[in-house]
C-alpha cells in the first residue's frame, strides 16, 4: 500500500501551480467582474491544504524508512541521459510539510492583509507558484531540476517584490531584485553543464559517491566550485550579493514572509546537497567560508542601522544564512538543516507581527513607532515569542539548536563557536532595539489610534506563536537534539548562549531610547556626532551599491558608450561609404548605357578576346 502512495508523490508541487492555474479567471482583467476576486485565494487556500495534507500522508509513509527514489527520463541524445529525478526521505518530506504549512498560513495571513487590494487574485497566484516551486526543489534529487525551480523562483520574486509596480520604488527593487540574482543563476548554470560533462550523473547521491573520487585538474575543481557557491549567494543574500533582500522588502509583507522563511533557505538547501561536490576544491571551501562569515557579521552590524522595520529583519536573515553558510563549510550539514528549521518558524512569525504593526500604523518607519503594547497585544506576544525564539535563549528552538552547533563547531573550527556567540549578541541587541522602539514609550501620531489586526491575521500569528512555544518538543520527537562528548561541557556551551543573549538585550534595554526621542541618524542612544560616519557606513550598506555602481555598472556603461560611438562613427561611416560608392557607380555607368544592341554585342565581344587571349597566355607560359 505504501509504494503506490509513494508513485503519486510528485503530485504534490503541482498543488500549488494548480491553484494559480485556478486563480486566472479572477486575475485576468475583464475575465471575473463580479463578487470580487476572494474566490481565488479560496482556491490557493483549499489546493495548499491538499498539498499539506498530501505531505504529511507521505511523511507518514516515509519516516524511519530508507529514502525512495523516482526517475523520470527527460531526454536521451546519444550518450547524453538528463532526467529529473525525486527522492522521498523523512529529509525531504518533512521539509515539504514545512513549506506547505507555513505557505498555508502566510495566505490565510494574506486574506486579512490584502483584503482591499485589487489585484488580490495576481498576488495569489504568485503564491502558487512561490509554493509548487520550493515543494519541488525539497524533492528534488537532481541538479538540473533543481536550477530550473531555483529559476522559477527567480522570476516570482521579481513579480511579487514587483506587485504595485505603479510606483518606482518598487519598479528598482523589483529590477534589481532579478538581475542580482540573475548574477549567481549565470554562474550556477555554468557549474551544471560543467558537472554534465564530467560527472557520470546529475543526481545529488551520484555526485556524492563520485566527488570523493574525482580526480580533477585544481584550476577546474576551484572554477567548478565557485560557480556552484555563486547560485546560493545570491538568493541567500550573502555579501556581496545581498542588498536585493533589503530592496525587496518594498513588496508586500505576506510575501516578505515566505521570502525571509522559506525561499532565501531553498539557496541554502541546494548548497547543503550540494557539500561533497564542494568539498573537492579547497578554494571554494575557503571561499565559502570566507561569504558566510562576513556576511554574518557584516549584515548584523547593518541590522542595527536601518529604521525601516522590515529591513531591520532581512538584515538579520542574511546574518543566519551565513551561519548556515559556515556550517556547509565545515561540513557540518545537519547543523544547517536544524539551524533552517528554527530559522524559518521564528522568522515568519516576527514577519507576521511586523506586517501587523504596518498595516495597523501605515508605516515602516521604527521612529514614527511607539507604545504598541496596550493597543496591540496579540501582536507584542507575537513579537516576543518570535523574538525569543529567533536568539539562544531559553527554552526556545534556536537555544537548543544553537547547542547543537556550538557541540559540532567546537570539535573542527572553535572559532565558529564565538562567531556563533557574536551573531546572537548583535541579533539580540538588534531585536530588542526593535521591540523598545515599536510596542515601548509614549505613543505617537500613528500609534495613537492602532487597533488590533482582524482574525486572519490574528490565527497565523497564533498558530505560530503556538508551533514556536513547542519547538523543542517537536525537535525532541524527531530526534533532532543529540549530543556529542567533547572536551567542553554542554552546559558551558548553554551558559555562553544565554550570556551572549543576556548582554544583548541589557545593551538595548539599557542604550535605546523611548520613542519619542530617537531621532534616524543615532544607533541605540549613542551620541550623533561620534557615531554619525559608522552609522551612515553601515545604514547604506557598507557603500557596496555605491562600489557597483562606480566600478562595474561604470565600466559598463562606459564600454557600451565606447561601442556605440564606433557603431555610429565608424561602422556606420563605412557603410555610408559603400553606399555612396554605389550610387557615384550607378550614376557614372548608367550614362554609358545607350540602349542599343550592337554596342551591347561589341562589349560581350570584347570580353571573350579577353578571356582567350588569358587563357592562351596561361598556356604558353
Amino acid at each position: 500500500m505504501a509504494e503506490p502512495f509513494l508513485l503519486t508523490g510528485w503530485w504534490v508541487p503541482f498543488y500549488g501551480l494548480i491553484g494559480a492555474v485556478l486563480t486566472l479567471p479572477w486575475a485576468l482583467p475583464g475575465v471575473v467582474r463580479r463578487g470580487g476576486p476572494r474566490p481565488a485565494a479560496y482556491f490557493n487556500l483549499a489546493m495548499t491544504f491538499l498539498a499539506l495534507g498530501h505531505a504529511l500522508a507521505l511523511l507518514s509513509v516515509v519516516w524511519g524508512k530508507a529514502p525512495v527514489r523516482l526517475e523520470y527520463l527527460w531526454l536521451q541524445a546519444q550518450d547524453l541521459r538528463l532526467t529529473l529525478s525525486l527522492e522521498f526521505s523523512p529529509t525531504t518530506v518533512g521539509a515539504v510539510v514545512v513549506i506547505t504549512g507555513m505557505s498555508l498560513l502566510a495566505q490565510l495571513y494574506a486574506l486579512g492583509y490584502m483584503e482591499k487590494d485589487w489585484a488580490l487574485a495576481r498576488f495569489f497566484a504568485m503564491l502558487g507558484v512561490f509554493e509548487g516551486a520550493m515543494c519541488g526543489l525539497a524533492l528534488s534529487n537532481s541538479v538540473l531540476l533543481s536550477y530550473a525551480l531555483l529559476e522559477m523562483l527567480t522570476v516570482s520574486t521579481y513579480l511579487l517584490v514587483g506587485f504595485w509596480y505603479a510606483q518606482p520604488l518598487v519598479q528598482t527593487a523589483a529590477r534589481d531584485a532579478f538581475l542580482i540574482k540573475r548574477v549567481g543563476d549565470l554562474l550556477l548554470l555554468m557549474g551544471v553543464v560543467t558537472l554534465a560533462n564530467i560527472a557520470p550523473s546529475l543526481d545529488f547521491q551520484d555526485l556524492a559517491a563520485w566527488a570523493p573520487h574525482a580526480n580533477l585538474p585544481p584550476l577546474t575543481a576551484t572554477l567548478l566550485g565557485l560557480a556552484l557557491i555563486a547560485g546560493p549567494v545570491g538568493k541567500c543574500a550573502q555579501i556581496p550579493l545581498h542588498f536585493w533582500l533589503d530592496e525587496a522588502m518594498e513588496g508586500p509583507n505576506p510575501a516578505s514572509i515566505m521570502r525571509n522563511s522559506l525561499v532565501v533557505g531553498c539557496g541554502a538547501y541546494v548548497l547543503i546537497k550540494l557539500q561533497p561536490v564542494l568539498a573537492i576544491s579547497t578554494v571554494g571551501v575557503g571561499v565559502l567560508l570566507a561569504i558566510g562569515t562576513v556576511t554574518a557579521i557584516g549584515s548584523s552590524c547593518i541590522a542595527l542601522a536601518q529604521i525601516d522595520i522590515k529591513r531591520c529583519l532581512s538584515y538579520t536573515t542574511s546574518a543566519n544564512l551565513g551561519l548556515i553558510f559556515v556550517a556547509v563549510a565545515l561540513q557540518q550539514n545537519s547543523v544547517a538543516l536544524l539551524l533552517l528549521l528554527t530559522h524559518a518558524i521564528s522568522k515568519a512569525l516576527l514577519f507576521m507581527s511586523s506586517g501587523a504593526v504596518i498595516l495597523a500604523t501605515s508605516t515602516q518607519n521604527i521612529t514614527e513607532m511607539g507604545g504598541l503594547w496596550s493597543r496591540m497585544p496579540a501582536t507584542s506576544l507575537a513579537f516576543v515569542v518570535g523574538t525569543t525564539a529567533s536568539v539562544s535563549i531559553l527554552p526556545l528552538g534556536t537555544f537548543w539548536s544553537s547547542i547543537y552547533a556550538s557541540e559540532r563547531f567546537w570539535s573542527v573550527a572553535p572559532w565558529a563557536v564565538v562567531l556563533l556567540l557574536l551573531v546572537n549578541t548583535l541579533t539580540t541587541l538588534n531585536l530588542t532595539r526593535l521591540f523598545v522602539r515599536v510596542f515601548l514609550g509614549s505613543r505617537q501620531a500613528k500609534t495613537r489610534r492602532s487597533p488590533e489586526v482582524i482574525w486572519l491575521m490574528s490565527v497565523p500569528m497564533i498558530s505560530l506563536i503556538i508551533v514556536n512555544l513547542l519547538s523543542p518538543v517537536i525537535l525532541y520527537q524527531l530526534g533532532l537534539l543529540t549530543s556529542v562528548t567533547g572536551s567542553v561541557p554542554t552546559w558551558m556551551f548553554a551558559l555562553g548562549l544565554v550570556a551572549t543573549s543576556v548582554l544583548g538585550f541589557a545593551l538595548a534595554w539599557q542604550y535605546t531610547p523611548r520613542p519619542p526621542q530617537l531621532t534616524c541618524r543615532v544607533i541605540l542612544g549613542f551620541p550623533q556626532k561620534d557615531w554619525m560616519g559608522l552609522v551612515d557606513y553601515l545604514s547604506h550598506d557598507l557603500y557596496i551599491e555605491r562600489f557597483y555602481r562606480a566600478t562595474i555598472v561604470a565600466w559598463v556603461s562606459g564600454l557600451s558608450a565606447a561601442m556605440s560611438k564606433l557603431d555610429r562613427h565608424l561602422v556606420d561611416g563605412f557603410v555610408n561609404l559603400v553606399g555612396v560608392v554605389t550610387l557615384a557607380g550607378g550614376e557614372s555607368l548608367k550614362r554609358s548605357v545607350p540602349g542599343q544592341t550592337q554596342y551591347y554585342l561589341l562589349t560581350i565581344l570584347f570580353g571573350v578576346m579577353a578571356v582567350f587571349v588569358y587563357e592562351m597566355l596561361t598556356l604558353i607560359h
